[in-house]
């Protein structure tokens, strides 16, 4: 018994090593950004000789990355309303179809995530070049919504598959309408994957780059494509601030997601 209780100490332990290595392996190319940021140098240094709050401060006294911080977040606010209606309600409609009908739909839901972004950028590249959406607001948050509609669509259809059908179709019957419905039955306890979905779909709005290199421009130039210029032109640490900014508002994202139980739970 002792042999089989240490054999079985000591596979728990090799997991748990083994998680942690994957864990760091993950995790540790993005938090290196965090001392950096604070860096009193004008280069990138890891880790930096000497700690400064000097380019948080040239940050929010940029107005080039204020503005491109004014643009992404309201991009990501606009991106976040189209993208989680449209998955929602599509979602509500997947979930209805027969069992193959409704794996074949989805899958063509889900397959721009599939895609190379330089490919989905490319074809909104001329498709918007048409409708003169170049450099404007209105093809920006079309750009995005095409790749955050497949997140925001995952977790709504992870939650619409613990939503209970019967009681909308009660509903209807004892009169209410599409709307009431909507408003009083499925809305209310689609709450947290609503939740998830939205912050999924802006951070994915606010982390995207290849469509906005592609589609935006002028006033409407996001933080990516600004950070991208810039990494471009000169290595400074300003870089490491925004990226440490993205970093919170993701991980507060995530964390937010799972406390609401966007896989699986509504």
């Amino acid at each position: 018994m002792n042999e089989g209780f240490e054999e079985s100490t000591l596979g728990q332990l090799l997991r748990w090593l083994f998680l942690a290595a994957v864990m760091i392996f993950l995790i540790a190319p993005s938090l290196i950004v965090v001392p950096m940021s604070f860096s009193a140098s004008s280069v990138l240094q890891f880790p930096p000789e000497e700690l400064s709050l000097r380019w948080y401060s040239h940050y929010f006294n940029s107005l080039e990355w204020i503005a491109a911080t004014r643009a992404s977040l309201t991009v990501g606010f606009f991106t976040t309303l189209l993208s989680v209606t449209a998955a929602t309600l599509a979602a509500y409609g997947v979930m209805r179809l027969k069992p193959r009908l409704r794996a074949l739909v989805a899958g063509l839901v889900v397959l721009p995530a599939l895609i190379p972004v330089i490919l989905i950028a490319t074809g909104l590249f001329f498709v918007l070049a048409k409708l003169g959406l170049i450099g404007t607001l209105t093809g920006l948050v079309l750009g995005h919504s095409a790749v955050a509609i497949p997140v925001a669509f995952v977790v709504m259809t992870a939650g619409f598959s613990q939503f209970d059908f019967s009681q909308d179709k009660a509903a209807r019957s004892l009169g209410a309408s599409w709307v009431q419905s909507w408003a009083y039955v499925i809305l209310p306890q689609m709450g947290g994957s609503l939740i998830a979905a939205s912050l999924l779909a802006f951070v994915t709005s606010l982390d995207e780059v290849v469509i906005a290199m592609f589609v935006s421009g002028g006033s409407n130039a996001t933080l990516p494509k600004i950070m991208f210029t810039a990494l471009r032109d000169q290595v400074e640490p300003t870089i490491a601030v925004i990226s440490t900014g993205l970093l919170i508002v993701a991980s507060l994202a995530v964390y937010i997601s799972i406390r609401k139980g966007s896989f699986g739970s509504s």
